[in-house]
């Protein structure tokens, strides 16, 4: 079983945290979406799919990529497999199982023709991991071996679906089979890193941070000298995506060090596994010192005790009580 990020286990009492490991949050949904995330008694244990092409309701409008799409309503009987077109070929890298994607979309009923839910209105793609009890199976199945800057449409039956349960909330019965439109506008991976310009470091009492961009942890690099009793937030590598805000969800690569012993106690590289998180969900430290970054960036934070643990730590984490952590986070998006 993989370990529980510390950046979701702050302990009971810090202020840091509305609640610990949400799992909208840590998918990148977001309240009251009525987006294609799943529950968990939703989620399908169905065998895999037979992939056919059709039949499909046409796009009478909004035929570009990114563009809102106007979907017919289904005309005759829905495909009992999932149908699958795609209808812009991108040219950007393949998509796989567990990986992230952030993509615009629509959904809407095959019967009906009733949109109940598409990201092009609030003006935030979706950022969501294509794995098993993330997202319903007809999304795993229909982007998998898609690229990046494709549009796909796809129909989804019920198993592959809501199941028999349906999605209340979104109006959807569980008979309903249903109809997206997808833009998927980026992808990443275990292997994904920060893309931008090196900045210099301007301090020699900071710790100094690997600038490498091949998917390996960088280094860090902790000079013999006191920690800073403030906060901490520079650019190792600046992007040029929009800035972090306070209360964004971020998909990173992270490590992190303590500054006494330069000992790793936490990493994602380690894990060969992203992290996405509400920054509304973990410690003062992380929140602060990301708002404001820009998406691309690679950021050197440094998070006194004040910030960070305090005199709590969690258990077993290699920390101790007051330890000042040193963090190099890559933030790869954010909505």
């Amino acid at each position: 079983m993989r370990r529980r990020s510390l950046l979701l286990s702050v302990p009971a009492g810090l202020v840091t945290l509305a609640a610990c490991g949400n799992d909208k949050a840590a998918s990148g949904t977001t309240d009251g979406s009525q987006s294609p995330s799943p529950s968990a008694s939703a989620t399908s244990a169905a065998p895999p799919p037979k992939i056919v092409s059709g039949p499909l309701p046409a796009i009478t409008a909004g035929t570009g990529f990114g563009q809102k799409p106007t979907v017919a309503k289904g005309s005759g009987e829905p495909s009992k497999d999932l149908a699958v077109k795609t209808l812009i070929a991108g040219g950007g890298r393949t998509l796989a199982e567990n990986d992230y994607v952030q993509a615009h979309y629509l959904g809407q009923i095959w019967e009906t023709g009733k949109v109940f839910d598409n990201s092009y209105d609030r003006k935030t793609p979706l950022l969501i991991q294509l794995a098993q009890g993330t997202i319903i199976d007809g999304w795993r199945y229909a982007l998998a071996g898609k690229k990046v800057g494709s549009r796909v449409q796809f129909s989804v039956p019920p198993t592959w679906g809501y199941g028999t349960q349906g999605n209340t909330q979104a109006g959807i019965k569980g008979t309903d089979t249903l109809v997206f439109v997808v833009d998927v506008q980026n992808a990443f991976n275990a292997t994904s890193s920060a893309k931008g310009k090196a900045v210099a470091p301007s301090d020699a009492a900071l710790p100094k941070v690997g600038t490498n961009t091949d998917g390996k942890a960088p280094s860090i690099q902790v000079p013999k000298k006191a920690a800073p009793n403030k906060l901490v937030a520079d650019y190792v590598i600046e992007g040029d995506g929009p800035a972090v805000k306070a209360d964004s969800t971020v998909l990173v690569q992270y490590k992190g060090v303590v500054w006494d012993t330069g000992k790793e106690f936490d990493s994602t590289y380690a894990r060969h596994a992203l992290t996405s998180f509400s920054l509304q969900q973990v410690v003062k430290g992380w929140s602060q010192g990301m708002t404001g970054k820009k998406v691309g960036s690679r950021v050197l934070i440094v998070i006194p005790p004040s910030l960070g643990y305090g005199d709590n730590p969690p258990p077993n984490s290699g920390l101790t009580k007051d330890s000042t952590m040193v963090f190099s986070v890559d933030i790869l998006a954010a909505m």
